[in-house]
């Protein structure tokens, strides 16, 4: 097993690096190496041996994509155009397809990609900054920060700047609006999870440090806002900002990085899908953006980005708590957190 590790390229960092793991008693991570020389990779995905990652390319900004060839990454296409590069990138790897979200351009795009890394944009759209949150961050513009899929093959993202949810219908290669949720003014939508059974979402807000759960119909699209949670103490007056959230594969668990309390936050989903805090940990380290598990679900990796750290934790899978294994994982201004096995 193995760890990749990309974020900004602003200070140590020159790419994404490569961390190996060393399974055994105790569980350990190696030194990161770096793999991939390529400015601002914060988000990337895999699909068997290609990586496609942001690249924040000087004046350009966009995505790229490389392939594991004789144990080297080697590029294969960029799709790049003038200005900020995407904040998320997304994978449908059945369809062979790519969704970027940019935080600083609104705009949403969907990619398809063929078996030797060629990316060709197949359509995309730019959110209105039709009904802006009233905290500073949210004055100047619509702030996608999240697009993926929905459990029936829709697709959601989450804007930052208008604090909502919009859906889309990708059908003959167009993306079509569908639906939207708004959260509360301020909230800061970030990213979302769904349960098991697609009929409930869990949206963290970036600004206001809360996670919105939300019952939701995709064939009639109705909403129900059911319920909402803090994901730092109530005491907690220092700035902090939810970044990472999310859900073990059975359901049970809801997982949030803080940064600025920087820590995790543990919720345990009850029975009929309202939150329970279970724990809160510290992440060792500033600013941890974005973490991960192995296939099993067994170890978590968080990336602390401001003291170029990583901490390496055991989950519980009964009770969903993290136990902390090892804290000062060096690496560079971390901000992705991908597993690979051998």
């Amino acid at each position: 097993m193995k760890l990749l590790i990309g974020g900004y390229t602003k200070n140590k960092a020159t790419g994404i690096y490569e961390l190996p793991v060393t399974e055994g008693q105790p569980i350990k991570v190696g030194q990161a190496q770096e793999i991939i020389k390529i400015g601002g990779p914060t988000y990337f995905v895999k699909d068997e041996q290609l990586l496609f990652t942001i690249n924040n390319a000087g004046d350009k900004g966009g995505i790229s994509a490389f392939k594991l060839t004789e144990q080297h990454y080697q590029e294969t296409d960029s799709a790049l155009s003038t200005g900020s590069s995407p904040a998320y990138i997304g994978i449908n790897r059945p369809h062979k397809l790519l969704y970027t979200a940019n935080y600083h351009t609104a705009e949403l795009a969907v990619y398809s990609y063929t078996t030797a890394g060629k990316l060709t944009l197949l359509d995309s759209v730019t959110h209105k900054a039709d009904n802006l949150g009233p905290r500073p961050e949210q004055i100047d513009g619509a702030h996608p920060h999240f697009f993926d899929q929905t459990p029936q093959g829709n697709l959601v993202s989450c804007d930052l700047g208008n604090d909502r949810v919009d859906f889309y219908q990708f059908k003959n290669q167009k993306l079509q609006h569908v639906a939207e949720y708004q959260n509360e003014a301020g909230f800061g939508s970030r990213h979302l999870v769904f349960s098991p059974d697609g009929n409930y979402f869990y949206v963290v807000g970036e600004l206001s440090s809360k996670i919105n759960l939300v019952k939701f119909n995709e064939e009639t699209w109705q909403f129900d806002n059911l319920a909402t949670y803090s994901t730092i103490p109530a005491n907690y007056t220092a700035h902090n900002g939810a970044a990472a959230i999310r859900m073990s594969s059975d359901g049970k668990f809801i997982y949030v990085s803080n940064r600025g309390h920087n820590s995790i936050t543990v919720f345990k989903v009850k029975d009929d899908h309202t939150l329970e805090i279970s724990q809160r940990i510290s992440t060792f380290g500033e600013f941890p953006r974005d973490f991960n598990w192995d296939q099993a679900e067994k170890y978590v990796v968080v990336a602390n980005q401001n003291t170029n750290n990583a901490t390496l934790y055991e989950r519980d899978a009964d009770n969903g708590s993290l136990t902390p294994l090892q804290k000062d994982i060096q690496v560079p201004e971390g901000t992705c957190v991908v597993f690979e096995n051998e």
